[in-house]
């Protein structure tokens, strides 16, 4: 089978948030061959090397949504009076009534989007024309329309310039030579790695060329985007518009794939309140490499047992603040604990944020000496993966006793089943899919609840057994429902049953141009009424050739 795996701001690159499980997912379906389309994520990405490539990758192509508006020829009249139709119809969308019909929006904003896709095919691009006048014009207007939201109203010429950039960005997939015979349109399916823009191309694979879509979220885009958009980071007009935007592009995503994957039920439910019509969905765990963790996970003895450790990103969702000041109580009770956070800052924000806990946690605890001779330290220390106190991963999980979430905001909570892979006790706060992933074998607690979080942890540095039943328990979980086999053979079962409900109708001919037996999947053509889409409803009825006569 050919995938045409559609990835934003992850693999092929080296750190993408998606790589490492693309990475396995690949690797571990080489009976497939894979072609890459990536979106890359900024331009910091623009020099990043590519993870090394397994032999089922054919192929990788990128693009750049950030340079939207590099290029491009200028619109003729009667192209732009076409775009100016379609690109309103879409910002009328975005902006209709709450009040009005759901499944009528969600039709106007598909005929408008695909109707911008074949504009760009028969032009060339519409780069130019989505930043032009006539974009910010047809904003303006859409905005200015009866009905729609009150913030959109009191939106100003920067808040209309704003919004038509970030457009621009999103849409600039319309605008990709990605869909002809010798790109999307030659694969058996889309695999979209992510919602939002990711999941774009393979919209229009589906609309051009039939090609099915699956879409797999581990982290839900919209809900993401929703983050982003804070009050300090845009204006409400910015904010409304484009949540509005992205709900519609995720409600459309969600409405035309042949299967959703969320990675939790968390995911699912997000899903599902968008719309996404629950006989499409399968919930399918991340696939992680449990034998990195096995040395730490099959020896629980190599833990300090005075010491707590958190492992992650450092950005403010994930609530150190919280954590230093429940540590302090966890001191009252248990003079001796130590706290090690491991973890690397995420942007200007996430460096600015580390600082202040540092300065926080320099308060909290004045450094501490033995002696009146001796060179006092502080019980909470910060370093990173790769340091001398914690050289690999496994390393920081090993180092403590108990592995701590403080997170408020969480999708799948990764570090916390790394530390379930190492056998450890965890006490998290009830954030995201973190109960779901924890199933009954860590402490959970309120978010925002530093005395919570503190009785937790003590309750477990002075029961020994009581972290050693846990610590089995997890490592038990986390190697049933989160390893690579189980991931790998959940999508290839996926993969199939796409397969038998969407024929594939190319010719496969070799390199000299003669058919190609057995290039298209069997399950393409096995007719009966098993095959009869029950899971899929709406999907293309199966070819009926071969057997088809022999009945």
């Amino acid at each position: 089978m050919r995938i045409g795996l559609l990835t934003e701001g992850g693999y092929p690159y080296v750190g993408g948030d998606t790589g490492l499980w693309c990475d396995r997912l690949v690797r571990g379906l080489g009976q497939h061959e894979f072609d890459v389309y990536a979106l890359k994520s900024g331009r910091q990405q623009e020099d990043d090397s590519w993870v090394p490539i397994p032999p089922q990758v054919r192929r990788v192509r990128t693009a750049r949504p950030w340079a939207a508006g590099d290029g491009g020829a200028p619109l003729g009249r009667r192209a732009r009076r076409r775009f100016t139709e379609h690109y309103g119809e879409l910002l009328g969308a975005v902006c209709a009534p709450q009040e009005g019909s759901a499944a009528d929006v969600a039709d106007r904003f598909g005929n408008a989007l695909y109707s911008l896709a074949e504009l760009a095919r028969d032009t060339g691009a519409l780069t130019g024309a989505l930043r032009s006048d006539h974009a910010v014009t047809a904003l303006e207007r859409a905005c200015r329309a009866p009905g729609a939201p009150r913030a959109a109203h009191e939106a100003r010429v920067p808040d209309l310039l704003a919004v038509t950039d970030h457009l621009a960005r999103a849409l600039c997939p319309l605008s990709l030579d990605w869909y002809g015979e010798d790109a999307l349109a030659a694969v058996d399916l889309c695999h979209a790695t992510s919602g939002g823009s990711a999941a774009l191309p393979g919209l229009l694979a589906r609309h051009f060329s039939g090609v099915p879509l699956l879409v797999t979220e581990y982290g839900v885009q919209l809900r993401a985007h929703y983050l982003a958009l804070g009050p300090d980071s845009a204006a409400p007009a910015v904010r409304a518009l484009l949540a509005a935007f992205r709900g519609r592009l995720a409600a459309e995503v969600y409405r035309r794939a042949e299967v959703l994957t969320p990675g939790s039920s968390h995911a699912r439910r997000w899903q599902e309140r968008c719309g996404a019509d629950r006989a499409r969905i399968r919930t399918v765990h991340p696939g992680m490499d449990a034998a990195r963790f096995a040395e730490v996970g099959e020896a629980p003895d190599r833990a300090d047992a005075d010491t707590l450790v958190w492992v992650g990103r450092i950005e403010p969702g994930r609530d150190l603040v919280s954590l230093l000041h429940a540590f302090a109580e966890v001191r009252k009770e248990e003079p001796h604990t130590r706290l090690r956070i491991v973890g690397v800052p995420v942007g200007a924000e996430g460096e600015a944020y580390l600082a202040q806990c540092r300065a926080l946690a320099a308060q909290l605890f004045p450094d501490e000496a033995e002696g009146l001779h001796a060179v006092g330290d502080n019980p909470v220390s910060f370093t990173e993966v790769g340091a001398p106190e914690a050289p690999t991963l496994p390393d920081a999980y090993a180092a403590g006793a108990v592995v701590v979430l403080s997170s408020v905001v969480e999708g799948f909570p990764v570090s916390l089943a790394e530390a379930m892979f190492c056998g450890r006790a965890t006490v998290s706060t009830d954030v995201g899919a973190v109960v779901e992933v924890i199933g009954g074998t860590g402490l959970v607690v309120p978010p925002r609840n530093p005395r919570a979080l503190a009785e937790a942890c003590v309750a477990l540095l002075r029961d020994p057994e009581r972290r050693a039943r846990l610590g089995a328990a997890a490592r038990a979980r986390a190697l049933e429902l989160f390893g690579v086999e189980q991931n790998i053979a959940a999508f290839h079962g996926i993969y199939l049953e796409i397969m038998s409900h969407c024929p594939v109708r190319r010719v496969a001919v070799d390199e000299a141009g003669e058919p190609l037996p057995f290039a298209v999947p069997a399950e393409a053509h096995v007719p009966g009424r098993w095959t009869v889409p029950t899971l899929l409803r709406g999907s293309p009825a199966p070819v009926r050739a071969g057997a088809e006569g022999a009945r």
